[in-house]
């Protein structure tokens, strides 16, 4: 294979840009015979002629002015990267890729995301959804900056991952107006009572039937949901009580038209940043990382 030699391109670069062999040595502080040297090298190994001469100038060639464009693209990004790595500003739009664990509620996924955005005017964020493994394997790949999830990444997962805790909320049960009544006794009163649950082997759906082993109630099982968004309209249309984080009740009561049924701050949900990192450097995770503690979980919120 061969390989472009990028002090020869930068000569080429600086020659295109000054105009004159002269201003550019006098710019990289280099003699014209070198410059010369090199700018010849350079078009021996591409197999075309990059300049010209005109009078006392050198003006380029149309394929100059094809290897000019992508030394521009090659020399900026270069620029770019040594500012990146000092934490400055590159003057490109800063990108986020974020992985979202299917089970957890578009709802809740976009009220942590939000502070990203946020905080970071010119962000493009960029959502990817699936499960837990999928999206660690994206992870590890670097394909994805954060994973927002409702577990810790595990040991025995192959993928060195950190698990950063964003909070946790309590859970509150919602319902249509049929199922007011239910109100009273709350939580004894969902004895025998239409719910509608997360699918099983989902965090949710475990720690809500260990709730109900705890609390020795035995609900009805009106339904059962993949996408939670789902089960909250069936939910308004009457089918059966249902379980949302509590940081979102407010919102799902005025989107679905429910009401709440009654609250369990000792069911909590917990939600996770996981990446490749052990301390977060992405200026939009620290962000998300820090309202979340704050606004969404932590004391401002409550």
């Amino acid at each position: 294979m061969e390989w472009l030699n990028y002090h020869h391109l930068f000569y080429f670069w600086t020659v295109a840009r000054a105009g004159t062999i002269a201003k550019a040595g006098e710019e990289l502080r280099l003699a014209q015979p070198t410059i010369s040297n090199q700018l010849k090298t350079l078009e021996s190994s591409l197999g075309v002629k990059l300049l010209e001469r005109q009078g006392r100038r050198l003006v380029l060639t149309d394929a100059g002015r094809v290897v000019l464009r992508y030394a521009d693209d090659i020399f900026r990004t270069g620029h770019e990267l040594q500012r990146a790595v000092k934490g400055l500003p590159t003057g490109q739009r800063l990108r986020l890729v974020a992985g979202v664990v299917d089970v957890i509620p578009k709802r809740m996924a976009a009220l942590l995301l939000q502070p990203a955005v946020d905080a970071q005017p010119d962000l493009t964020l960029v959502c990817r959804e699936g499960p837990l493994p999928q999206l660690l394997a994206a992870l590890a790949l670097h394909e994805l900056d954060v994973v927002l999830a409702d577990v810790p990444a595990s040991e025995d997962v192959k993928v060195k991952a950190f698990n950063h805790r964003l909070g946790d909320c309590g859970t509150s049960f919602l319902g249509a107006a049929c199922h007011l009544p239910l109100r009273k006794g709350f939580p004894r009163s969902l004895q025998g009572a239409p719910v509608l649950l997360p699918s099983p082997g989902t965090a949710l759906r475990r720690s809500l039937e260990a709730w109900f082993t705890v609390s020795d109630i035995r609900p009805e099982l009106a339904g059962e949901f993949d996408d939670s968004a789902l089960m909250k309209v069936f939910g308004a249309r009457g089918l059966g009580v249902f379980p949302a984080p509590r940081v979102l009740e407010d919102e799902i009561r005025a989107q679905y038209g429910v009401h709440v049924i009654g609250r369990a701050d000792d069911l909590r949900e917990s939600f996770y940043a996981i990446t490749v990192e052990r301390r977060l450097r992405h200026p939009a995770v620290v962000a998300l990382a820090e309202a979340a503690r704050d606004a969404v979980f932590g004391p401002a919120a409550a």
